[in-house]
């Protein structure tokens, strides 16, 4: 039976660092040229409802890193909309390819997709998961502070699919995490429940941002109005106004605090200009570190089935 890759909270700590580790080798082993054929004559299909820069060429990047072959399904390559039902895409895909990367609106599609698929799913983004974007970014964390455990990390502005995914990887690998977004905009209060019944250290959720980023090790944030939400975009302006993350937030947090940001950056919106070229961000690298990641995955997910 095929193992899919669907939220962080299906997989143990162990488990999550050990991609992580596995990634930091490839990246390094990348630099040193060492090249990788672990999934020659194996083929996915990137299925993508929600158009993507870096996420489709990550995957792709990584994918024949490994010395596979991809195949790109936009919405307008697929029968989804014309109603095919999943349960039948699924299980014709399965026979043409190695694994199914699926970036979707509804989480109840990738759900549904590995139901019924004998190949790995991927989760690329729902709007209720963001996993494979947060283990990158867990990455670049354990890059530039060495480990997790430790640290303090804050999470300011929209309760999104990434804020989710965050609150389940405080969970599983044991960092105290603290969210502020408005009255409004939380996260999602299930799984918010459900990571505080086995957190280690706690994971809070406050409406101030200083109190949010107070001597934080790593501060995190998003765009306040994501793909789907244009209609939305002047209401969200207002209300997420006071959780800008610009250099008066950032002196709150600790002086060798690290700035994410998953991209792309609306500047001087969620972001100051300021803080994301400044010295303390690391979002180049961040962005860099989704290719090793999906390396990591693909190999691990893709090579066992």
């Amino acid at each position: 039976m095929a193992r899919h890759l669907l939220s962080l909270a299906d997989f143990s700590g162990a488990e999550l660092a050990a991609l992580i580790d596995r990634a930091l080798v490839l990246k390094k082993e990348r630099r040193e040229g060492v090249r990788h054929r672990d999934l020659a004559g194996r083929t996915i299909a990137l299925v993508f409802e929600k158009p993507s820069t870096r996420t489709r060429v990550s995957f792709e990047a990584a994918m024949y890193g490994l010395g596979g072959q991809v195949i790109y399904l936009s919405s307008r390559d697929t029968q989804l909309a014309r109603n095919e039902p999943l349960k039948d895409m699924a299980r014709v895909m399965a026979r043409y390819v190695d694994g199914l990367v699926v970036r979707t609106f509804g989480q109840q599609i990738v759900d549904e997709l590995a139901r019924y698929s004998e190949v790995p799913v991927i989760n690329a983004l729902t709007d209720l998961h963001h996993p494979c974007q947060v283990l990158s970014d867990l990455m670049t964390v354990i890059e530039h502070k060495g480990e997790l455990k430790q640290l303090k990390i804050a999470w300011v502005g929209d309760g999104n699919n990434m804020a989710n995914s965050w609150i389940q990887a405080a969970a599983r690998l044991g960092f105290a995490l603290t969210l502020a977004c408005p009255e409004g905009y939380e996260p999602d209060l299930d799984i918010l429940k459900a990571a505080r019944a086995e957190a280690e250290r706690p994971i809070n959720l406050v409406r101030d941002p200083i109190e949010a980023v107070a001597e934080a090790d790593v501060i995190n944030t998003d765009v306040w109005a994501s793909m789907g939400q244009e209609d939305e975009q002047l209401q969200r302006l207002q209300v997420f106004r006071p959780y800008q993350i610009n250099e008066r937030l950032l002196a709150q947090a600790d002086g060798r605090a690290v700035v994410l940001h998953c991209l792309p950056a609306h500047r001087d919106e969620e972001i100051t200009e300021a803080v994301l070229e400044g010295p303390q961000s690391v979002v180049w690298d961040q962005a860099e570190n989704k290719m090793h990641i999906h390396a990591a995955i693909l190999a691990d997910f893709i090579a066992r089935k």
